[in-house]
């Protein structure tokens, strides 16, 4: 079959209607093809939710955005990212538990949005993790040098991606039990370290001389450095450290009981926002000063340089450095394998809707997408890159083609949460009969486009102004080329598909495709009549998304 000659999806539901035992409005692969398995479980679903995406952004990449931002930069941008996410996932949770479809975000883009704005989308963030595999892989080989620096980083890249490549003959279950494992590690780590800094900030570590801290550092050097462009610069971190909070979403589709475990996970993020990020972010603004000269090389992935290991250290505390630097290697390996999980799974629903070549469609007995896993993989192998003089171009490149993926990809389902809304109005159905309501209605979905498109501004301004002055070519597109990539590739699917329409209107659209477990003719007749929201209700449904 060729690219962009797939089964449409009312095509893929005439098929599946023709079986037996399947659910209404059944989404996947026609009735003869293997399926994805639902073997996610609730515990996976909220510990993905929790930890899954901590990683190296977090660990390390924040010594950088500290030096340049300074630590109320650090706190405020971490602060405004965290918000827009708390909307997104909201969204996300609102669609996924009524469309637990695969390919999650992509599917929602191309349904509620435009099919061309869907295929540079799904593109895009399938792109996204492809390219970071191989950096998280030499990122991962990387740590290993905090112990024993003499022995080649090929060595270790063979050895993580041996790892990966073994998780992945288990399936989705092995992806859930490695990711439930690795996230429980990453969660003790931040709550230590928060501990540990509340310590260290009273002064209460003997082999610290510098006695209590307090806000010592938030006066000298100061809260805010370089300026405007200094504070621009932390979103893209911010950013990046945040990337692939919306997993939980994509694994709506192969997880056992999605009406139930999707909610509960959707709350969890608010206090991986809160605790994991925000509260150990502020502990680290204040036992770290800005102007350490070891934060200028954090984000390099070394982490001897990374802020958290260096608070430990600068307390002269022995041991527990390289017991935090385990942890940070726990937690890039947990991102290989997510990076493996997201681009699989986006590709093969991409091929599912004729968006990709046919046979990156199949699926073996044991619910494994087993050829768009091995493209992963594939690239995977660039991370050897490594092993030569010119490895940090080709990173930076790499990269590039996928670093504007998350605001995209977090404004879109913010979008298609809006036009779903209007869709499902206007195709007379009521809010009541939704099983999961966004905590912030349609005014949070607006919310987080509107911060998505200012992040993306934001990215666009230190782009063109590095440090406050006029950048290079070479700086312009190793932080902006995903934009006209995403251009490139929405121009791209107009002209192969001649669908002119800028985007799906609301009778238009397909609200039955993907439903699992919920007739909507049947929960039409049973649905009490719609009464206004009141500020009571607003409060209570607030409450509960959290709790």
């Amino acid at each position: 079959m060729e690219v962009g000659k797939g089964p449409r999806p009312q095509e893929t539901l005439s098929a599946a209607k023709n079986k037996e035992d399947v659910e209404v409005g059944y989404v996947g692969p026609p009735p003869a093809q293997n399926a994805l398995n639902r073997d996610l479980k609730g515990r996976h679903m909220q510990m993905i939710a929790i930890g899954g995406a901590i990683g190296a952004g977090l660990f390390v990449g924040t010594g950088s955005a500290l030096e340049s931002g300074g630590p109320a930069s650090l706190l405020i941008c971490f602060i405004i990212i965290g918000i827009m996410l708390l909307c997104t996932v909201q969204a996300l949770g609102e669609l996924a538990v009524l469309y637990p479809v695969n390919g999650a975000f992509f599917t929602y883009s191309t349904r509620f949005l435009d099919s061309s704005w869907g295929f540079a989308m799904g593109w895009e963030y399938a792109i996204g993790w492809l390219t970071t595999l191989p950096f998280e892989l030499t990122a991962a080989g990387l740590t290993i040098d905090f112990w024993n620096d003499k022995i080649n980083n090929g060595v270790w890249v063979t050895v993580f991606l041996v790892v990966v490549c073994a998780i992945q003959i288990f399936g989705v279950r092995g992806y859930g039990e490695v990711e439930f494992i690795l996230a429980i590690i990453k969660i003790l780590g931040i709550i230590g370290f928060m501990i540990l800094g509340i310590i260290i900030d009273c002064g209460g570590v003997p082999t610290d001389n510098r006695g209590y801290i307090g806000f010592r550092y938030w006066k000298e050097p100061g809260a805010f450095r370089n300026g405007f462009s200094g504070f621009c610069s932390v979103f893209v971190t911010a950013a990046f450290s945040f990337g692939g909070t919306e997993l939980i979403g994509l694994a709506a589709a192969e997880a056992a009981d999605p009406r139930k475990s999707l909610p509960k996970a959707t709350k969890q993020v608010f206090w991986r926002i809160t605790f994991f990020y925000i509260v150990s972010l502020l502990i680290l603004g204040i036992v770290v000063p800005a102007d350490s000269p070891n934060l200028l090389k954090a984000g390099d992935s070394d982490t001897k340089d990374s802020p958290f290991v260096l608070a430990i250290r600068m307390a002269g505390i022995r041991g527990l450095p390289s017991v935090f630097n385990a942890i940070i290697t726990v937690s890039v390996v947990s991102v290989a394998n997510s990076c493996t999980y997201g681009s699989s799974r986006t590709l093969q629903a991409l091929a599912l809707h004729g968006m990709a070549p046919s046979f990156l469609s199949y699926v073996d007995k044991h619910g494994r997408p087993l050829f768009c896993i091995a493209i992963q993989i594939l690239f995977g192998f660039i991370a050897y890159v490594t092993e030569a003089s010119s490895s940090e171009t080709v990173f930076d490149w790499l990269l590039a083609l996928g670093g504007l993926s998350s605001f995209f990809t977090w404004g879109s389902i913010c979008a298609s949460n809006i036009r779903f809304r209007k869709g499902w109005r206007v195709q007379g159905h009521s809010r009541s009969k939704l099983p999961f309501q966004a905590a912030f209605g349609i005014y949070g979905s607006w919310v987080g486009l509107i911060l998505s498109i200012l992040c993306i501004i934001a990215t666009f301004y230190t782009s063109l102004w590095p440090n406050g002055q006029l950048g290079t070519a070479y700086d312009f597109f190793v932080s902006f080329l995903a934009a006209p990539l995403i251009l490139a590739l929405y121009i791209l699917w107009k002209l192969w598909s001649r669908d002119w329409k800028l985007f799906v209107r609301s009778h238009e659209m397909d609200l039955n495709y993907g439903l699992r477990e919920i007739d909507l003719d049947e929960v039409d007749e049973v649905a009490p009549p719609e009464r206004p929201r009141t500020w009571k209700d607003h409060g209570i449904g607030i409450v509960r998304a959290f709790f």
